[in-house]
């Protein structure tokens, strides 16, 4: 999935993200149908595959239908609510779960998304008119030299905890591929990444941030997991019941970061949430007690929640409407990057032998780092202004195309 996001994306600025949002979801129910029924592990793995492809098919399409149909400046509340119902995703998907595989087993799991599934691609398919076909052209090498930089990147980080020094020649291999990948760009003519986009240092520090605040969360929860269940000796229930105010504030500091937003701007909502995040690891790393606990948790969804709007604003505001899919892709490809770098990690560093405490202090300076990205970030009254591509900036004058 993480590395046909943008490719994916982009396939949505051709033939319409409505388009490719209903074959991901119809694809995704069928694959979870196709594995709830798998008669062995060799399909599952082939199956979760498939899943893969079409998650990547309708992930970016959600930011693409939102750019098109709002505004830029009507952005922030939309972009709100999609964080939120991801909050809510994160609180009610372990415990639904873990009571489906406790009670009629995990194949129930897969079967859960037929419905879904089914009711949402039909839906995309059915409502509105016809999508504006956009005469896009496609970088078939880009995308597949993309797709392996960032397969392979995900791989390596994934194995490093385990593999070591074995996995140094993948993460070579990756940059060898990489810096291909950024030649062919600059020589051809119709690249994947439009040059407005990735050259434009407020999307690279909006990434940026994306990458450090879900790799600080994610390596924070890897740790907090240890600490809670074999530091403290609770079990999954009780941990679970503690973690819940992350999920929580999430949420509301989602929904309402609109406000932060209007008010102060992306770069010091960004930069206060990351520290907000910051603050949380070294309040959990420092925790024993219910109430420390819960207050740490609560301090990591309040300030996550609130980064992942900014920065997802900031960069989804940036792209021309012919593009949005790729800034999508580009905003997701950030989201699965960053949590499987914060768990490598939080994984070797607690391979080490140190204990918690290390892993916690690190996770916490990636949350600093991240905050020090987020500086970059358009200030209070400073509005992006998408001119036939080219984004352009003007204090106190209302977005327009």
């Amino acid at each position: 999935m993480a590395g046909l996001l943008v490719f994916a994306g982009r396939l949505g600025d051709r033939y319409g993200h409505r388009r490719l949002f209903a074959v991901g979801m119809l694809g995704f129910g069928a694959a979870s149908a196709g594995i709830g029924l798998a008669p062995g592990i060799g399909w599952v793995i082939g199956l979760r595959v498939v899943q893969g492809v079409f998650g990547a098919l309708l992930q970016p399409a959600t930011l693409g239908m939102l750019r098109a149909a709002f505004p830029p400046d009507r952005l922030r509340l939309p972009i709100a609510v999609r964080t939120a119902a991801i909050g809510v995703a994160a609180a009610a998907g372990p415990v639904l779960g873990g009571a489906l595989v406790a009670g009629p087993g995990w194949r129930a799991v897969f079967f859960l998304n037929i419905v879904p599934a089914l009711v949402f691609g039909v839906l995309a398919l059915a409502v509105g008119g016809p999508e504006q076909v956009r005469p896009v052209r496609l970088d078939l090498p880009g995308a597949l030299l993309l797709a392996v930089t960032l397969a392979g990147l995900v791989h390596g980080l994934v194995a490093l905890p385990e593999a070591g020094g074995r996995t140094a020649g993948e993460l070579a291999l990756v940059a060898a591929t990489g810096a291909v990948f950024v030649r062919h760009e600059r020589r051809t003519a119709s690249p994947l990444l439009p040059p407005d986009l990735v050259g434009s240092p407020t999307v690279g520090s909006a990434l940026g941030t994306l990458v450090a605040a879900s790799a600080a969360l994610s390596g924070t929860l890897f740790v907090a997991t240890y600490v809670l269940q074999d530091t403290l000796g609770l079990d999954p229930l009780q941990s679970a019941l503690r973690s819940l105010p992350l999920a929580v504030l999430m949420v509301v500091a989602a929904a309402g970061c609109a406000v932060p937003l209007r008010r102060a701007g992306a770069r010091r909502t960004a930069v206060a949430a990351m520290a907000v995040l910051a603050l949380g690891i070294l309040v959990l790393s420092r925790a024993s007690g219910t109430f420390g606990l819960c207050a740490g948790f609560a301090l990591l969804g309040a300030g996550f929640g609130t980064v992942m709007v900014a920065a997802t604003e900031v960069v989804v505001r940036q792209a021309a409407v012919e593009s949005a899919g790729v800034a999508g892709g580009l905003q997701q490809t950030a989201m699965n990057v960053g949590p499987t770098l914060g768990v490598a990690t939080a994984a070797a560093l607690m391979g080490l032998g140190g204990g918690p405490e290390p892993a916690f202090a690190v996770l916490a300076l990636v949350a600093v780092a991240g905050a020090v990205a987020g500086g970059v970030l358009p200030g209070r009254g400073t509005t992006a202004i998408v001119d036939h591509g080219q984004p352009r900036y003007r204090r106190g004058v209302p977005a327009r195309r």
